[in-house]
This record gives structure tokens, C-alpha cells and sequence, in this order.
């Protein structure tokens, strides 16, 4: 007779024999950019959006990588402050000035945030808005984030791949910082677990209804855009860059083709101030992505708890359990969940033996999920910047699940 612990053990290796072979192949960290040696007999016109707001110590140098990319065709940058209380414009346009890029430059006050928008989407809104004007032929909109820093090949790149796979959206999840010690126990699984949500394969092929995007680095065509409704159809999305790429996939007619990937040639320059800071970045939208359901909060830690916190548990409690099975079903589950972490540990340079403590940084992030429930029930979820964004009401159920 199978005692309770083995199939527990069994079970949980179970789910990672699943997670190998049939989600996507979301652990092999393959999906990348290519080279920057297309060939376009003409490169299309294309503005950059990047809200902003209060970013004065990193956006002189994110502007200035936006500034000096090496494309050939006219890149034309938009700054939107939104509403910052310190020298986030001023900064910005000393930096297009050193660059000698001041004719290429502008900067947008955002208008007063409505109701019922997030402050980012309205900003980039705004962004979308004004490039509208200063560039009408501009056939591709890049939005990249104030603390974002691009390789100088980046945008043809990114060009080069939606020209030539016909793609509406192309985005990169920018490398992260990982310097610090909360960093590499924390920045890698982060990373990971965003691939095992939305396998970036699925996202990628027009068959799945799987959709996702990295708010850091998107590049959009435009048209695909305003065939979808524009930024005013996510308007109250908290997670605004997966709701881009659901609207972009499955809102336009004719559906949108999307890709995401890894990026080697983008990376975030705002290192992570310890725990508290990667904490509050994930407690702020966590419970969003569980449709503020208390049921899938259970469900979700539940999981999360069989499927990364037994299979140690199980190995490390062996002497008082005595349970041989139980032990060898934990071994082997724990085993594959390292080596289904390593390519992403890998990319960020980090050793095999921290992707054995991927149990640990779940712990972690099971822990901001349920603080991010707490904060919504106590009234303080989805603060960003001094903002507190509320549910938004147009936000089905229904609608969230077939984007999954």
C-alpha cells in the first residue's frame, strides 16, 4: 500500500514530468532575438515611447542608448513626463543635447491621469497621441522603459524580426539586475516562473491562445494598434503588458501575430534596493494576476507548495519520516526542477547550485502572493509611484482566462 508521503512524492513528480514535456518547452530559455544583419531595401520610420515619472537618475542614461541606436531609418523619441515632482525632463533633455540628438527629442507633459486609467497605459496613451503628430509616417511605435538601456543594434533587431516574420509585436524581457545576493536567489526564478505562466513558444505561435509581452521593450506596428482599440481598450489594466499582447493577438481582425523573448541585447539599469524592493514589485500586481479570487489564491499556494516546497521536504525530513520512496519520488522531482531552471540561471550567470535553491526563492514568492492579496483586501493593492490603482471594472473573468 502507497503511504500518503509517497504519493505526495509521486504526485509532485508528476507535475514536473508534465512541465518538461508538455508546457511548451518554457525551460529551455531558447526564444532569442536574432543578429542585426537584415537587409531592408527601406527601414520604417519609428517612435519611441518612454513614459516616465520621477526617473531622473536613470533616464539621462536610457535615453541616450534610444538616442545613438544604430538604425538606418528615422528613430524619433518621445518622453513622456508623467507628472514627476523631480528633474526627470530636465535631465532628459540634457542628455538628448549631449548626444546631439536634441532634433530627434521631444518631451510630453501627460494631461491629468482620468479616471479609470493606470498611470503608465495613460502615459503611453499620450506618447501614442502626440507621435500621431510629430511623425505620421512612423509605422512602428518602441516602448521601453525609463530605467531600460539598449545594445545600439537593438532596434534593427527588433525591426528586422517583424518585417521579416510579419509580426505585430515583438517584445524582449529585459535582463534584469542580478548583482546582489536577494538578486541571484530572486531575479533568476523570477524569470523563470514568467516562462512556466506564459511559455514564451505558445505566445509565440498564432495557434495558442497563450499571449504575453515584457512591458520593458515593445516594439508595435501601429496599425495593429488602432485596429485593436488603441491603449484606451486595456485603459485599468495593472499588468499592462500582457494585456497589450492579448489585445494585440486576439483584439485586431485579422488576429496579430506576437513574439517575446529573452534579451541579450536590453537590460534594466535600476539594481533592486534588497528583499524589500523586489517584494513590493511583485506584491504589487500578484493577486491581479489571480483575478483578485481568494479560490485561486488557495489554489495558486497549494500548488506552488506540491509542486516546489515538497519535493525537498520530502529528500531533507527523510531521517524522521523514514519513508525510502517518498524520499527517491522527492529526489527525482527535485532534480528536474533544477535542471528545468538551469538555462535561465544560466543566462544570468549564475551557478547550478543556486537553481537547487529554487524551492527557497518559491517560498519567497508564495509569501509576496498571499501580501499581495492582504494589500488588496486592506486597500492598498496595485500601489506604484504613489498611485493606487483600482480593480478595473471592465475586467472579466472570462476575458482573463482565454488570454491564458
Amino acid at each position: 500500500m502507497v503511504s500518503f508521503l509517497t504519493g505526495i512524492g509521486v504526485l509532485s513528480l508528476l507535475i514536473w514530468l508534465y512541465l518538461i514535456a508538455l508546457r511548451g518547452g518554457y525551460w529551455r530559455a531558447g526564444e532569442r532575438l536574432g543578429t542585426a544583419d537584415a537587409a531592408l531595401p527601406v527601414w520604417p520610420a519609428v517612435v519611441a515611447v518612454v513614459p516616465a515619472r520621477n526617473e531622473a537618475a536613470v533616464i539621462g542614461r536610457a535615453l541616450t542608448s534610444l538616442l545613438t541606436q544604430d538604425y538606418p531609418g528615422r528613430l524619433d523619441v518621445v518622453l513622456v513626463d508623467d507628472h514627476s515632482s523631480d528633474e526627470t525632463a530636465r535631465v532628459a533633455t540634457q542628455a538628448a543635447e549631449d548626444a546631439g540628438k536634441a532634433d530627434a527629442f521631444t518631451v510630453v507633459p501627460a494631461r491629468a491621469l482620468p479616471r479609470g486609467w493606470s498611470g503608465k497605459l495613460w502615459a503611453l496613451a499620450e506618447g501614442a497621441r502626440h507621435a500621431a503628430t510629430y511623425n505620421r509616417t512612423a509605422e512602428f511605435l518602441w516602448l521601453s522603459d525609463a530605467d531600460i538601456a539598449h545594445e545600439p543594434d537593438n532596434l534593427r533587431r527588433l525591426v528586422g524580426k517583424a518585417v521579416a516574420e510579419r509580426r505585430d509585436l515583438v517584445s524582449l524581457m529585459v535582463a534584469l539586475s542580478s548583482r546582489g545576493a536577494w538578486e541571484r536567489l530572486l531575479i533568476p526564478p523570477f524569470v523563470y516562473f514568467f516562462q512556466m505562466l506564459y511559455p514564451f513558444p505558445w505566445a509565440n505561435d498564432a495557434r495558442k491562445r497563450t499571449a504575453a509581452a515584457a512591458g520593458g521593450c515593445v516594439l508595435l506596428r501601429r496599425d495593429a494598434l488602432e485596429r485593436a482599440g488603441g491603449f484606451a481598450a486595456i485603459k485599468g489594466e495593472l499588468i499592462d503588458d500582457c494585456a497589450l499582447a492579448r489585445l494585440i493577438k486576439h483584439g485586431s481582425a485579422p488576429g496579430g501575430r506576437i513574439w517575446i523573448g529573452l534579451a541579450t541585447t536590453a537590460h534594466s539599469i535600476r539594481p533592486y534596493q534588497g528583499l524589500g524592493e523586489i517584494w513590493r514589485m511583485v506584491a504589487r500586481s500578484a493577486y491581479t494576476q489571480l483575478r483578485h479570487s481568494p479560490i485561486l489564491l488557495a489554489g495558486t499556494l497549494s500548488a506552488m507548495a506540491l509542486t516546489f516546497l515538497a519535493p525537498p521536504a520530502l529528500v531533507l525530513t527523510v531521517p524522521v519520516h523514514g519513508d525510502v520512496p517518498a524520499a527517491v519520488a522527492g529526489l527525482a522531482a527535485w532534480a528536474l526542477m533544477t535542471v528545468s531552471a538551469w538555462p535561465t540561471f544560466a543566462l544570468y550567470r549564475q551557478s547550478i547550485w543556486l537553481a537547487l535553491l529554487l524551492p527557497v526563492a518559491a517560498a519567497f514568492y508564495g509569501a509576496m502572493t498571499f501580501d499581495s492579496a492582504l494589500r488588496h483586501w486592506r486597500g492598498r493593492g496595485g500601489v506604484w509611484k504613489g498611485r493606487v490603482h483600482p480593480v478595473p471594472a471592465s475586467t472579466t473573468v472570462e476575458e482573463d482566462r482565454r488570454g491564458l
